[in-house]
């Protein structure tokens, strides 16, 4: 009877164990209005006076030295508790400014945590950043490096992976200030416009956590998008900045960006394209992309890989300029796929051989390299850095082929 009581006992006392964690969880909470909600961060050269308004926050001449480099100048855009929209009908022109939504400070640093440190000196509330959204880069800080950037953000555990991170042409400051009239908040009108980019097919998806992918892979080089802010303060896509070892090198043209995901096989499809069927101006048409893939072939000729890239698109005629193009024509709807074909492996060629001066695979072509010639690989490649020296050289071959789908509808 003592040893069923005794084991009865150790049964109970397991079960009460298995519910003692569940009544801890509130032991370390902290308050959402306790907390300064980020929702977007923009990152600027600092001018040589910067270093005169810091204060000794973080470090201490000649105790704690700060690191001999330029300073940055960072700004965050705070959340203000209670101001911002909680759904479609407190939005609008009609509510109030973004200037009564959030908070904007900015401090300057010589390292992304110099600077959060600094402000944080001067905020009562804990900065969160699990809310961060999109992250602004000068060109000019982009050019110089974002190997700080890209340790510090990856560091910290509340930064989502799923945020934006983009590359600002001139100063990144103002887009955290903007006061777009279809929405209160800056930073989630520059969020939808990056989300709706994708997916109207006008932007490749590249999340922070997929740049950050990209800059970790040892056959490919990472990108992010490339913004300006326009008089009306909307913001317009440029492009795509491509980067080498952290660091900006170029930009593409916004319809380059076309090509970029017409190589890569990326839908859906959103860039529109004139195409000439004459000398006379007049017999041009619209076509819109609606569709894409493609395959990569590579082998090995003369110790170099020799890529084929196989790009199929689907189109539809959009638009033409004169009544005498006949659409119900097979013989004007193949000029259309053939001089279609022609400017797309114009297009995709440049593309390349501008990446190719830069050095930087955006393409992804060594992983590649890795997956489909793994002994190559590992006799003669082996490291990112000797890829990209490998890169300016190899060839590349674009095989296009388009079918025109739809020719719309027109009464009689």
């Amino acid at each position: 009877m003592g040893t069923r009581r005794w084991i009865r006992s150790l049964k109970w006392l397991i079960v009460l164990s298995l519910f003692v964690p569940l009544l801890t969880g509130c032991w370390d909470r902290l308050e959402i209005e306790d907390r300064a909600i980020v929702l977007g961060v923009s990152i600027d050269e600092a001018g040589p006076e910067a270093e005169k308004k810091e204060d000794e926050i973080s470090h201490l001449h000649e105790k704690f030295p700060a690191p001999n480099k330029g300073m940055i100048r960072v700004a965050v855009q705070i959340a203000l508790p209670g101001k911002i929209p909680l759904g479609p009908g407190e939005s609008g022109a009609a509510g109030k400014s973004s200037a009564e939504t959030v908070w904007v400070i900015e401090v300057v640093g010589h390292t992304i945590d110099d600077a959060v440190m600094n402000l944080q000196q001067q905020i009562s509330s804990r900065l969160f950043f699990g809310h961060l959204r999109v992250i602004v880069v000068s060109e000019k800080i982009a050019r110089r490096g974002l190997q700080n950037l890209n340790d510090y953000f990856r560091r910290n555990p509340e930064v989502r992976r799923t945020a934006w991170m983009v590359v600002s042409k001139g100063k990144a400051e103002p887009f955290l200030r903007a006061a777009p009239k279809l929405e209160r908040v800056p930073t989630l009108y520059l969020l939808s416009t990056l989300d709706d980019a994708v997916k109207q097919g006008k932007l490749p998806n590249d999340f922070l956590g997929i740049y950050w992918s990209n800059e970790s892979k040892k056959g490919q080089d990472a990108f992010l998008p490339y913004i300006e802010l326009m008089k009306e303060q909307n913001v317009e896509l440029k492009g795509i900045a491509y980067f080498k070892n952290s660091k900006m090198v170029d930009s593409t043209e916004p319809f380059e960006i076309a090509a970029y995901m017409g190589i890569k096989g990326l839908n859906p499809a959103g860039y529109r394209g004139f195409i000439s069927l004459d000398e006379d101006p007049s017999k041009t048409v619209t076509i819109f992309a609606t569709h894409r893939m493609s395959r990569f072939e590579v082998k090995i000729v003369n110790d170099l890989p020799h890529f084929t890239v196989h790009i199929f698109t689907e189109t539809n005629l959009e638009e033409k300029l004169s009544e005498s193009v006949l659409t119900n024509s097979s013989k004007v709807l193949n000029k259309i796929e053939e001089e279609n074909k022609k400017s797309l492996v114009k297009t995709c060629t440049g593309l390349f051989k501008k990446t190719q001066k830069s050095g930087s695979d955006i393409f992804g072509f060594g992983e590649y390299v890795r997956a489909l010639q793994p002994r190559f690989w590992n006799d003669q490649v082996k490291t990112k850095e000797k890829w990209q020296a490998m890169y300016p050289h190899i060839e590349v071959e674009f095989v296009v082929n388009t079918e025109v789908r739809r020719v719309g509808m027109k009464a009689r």
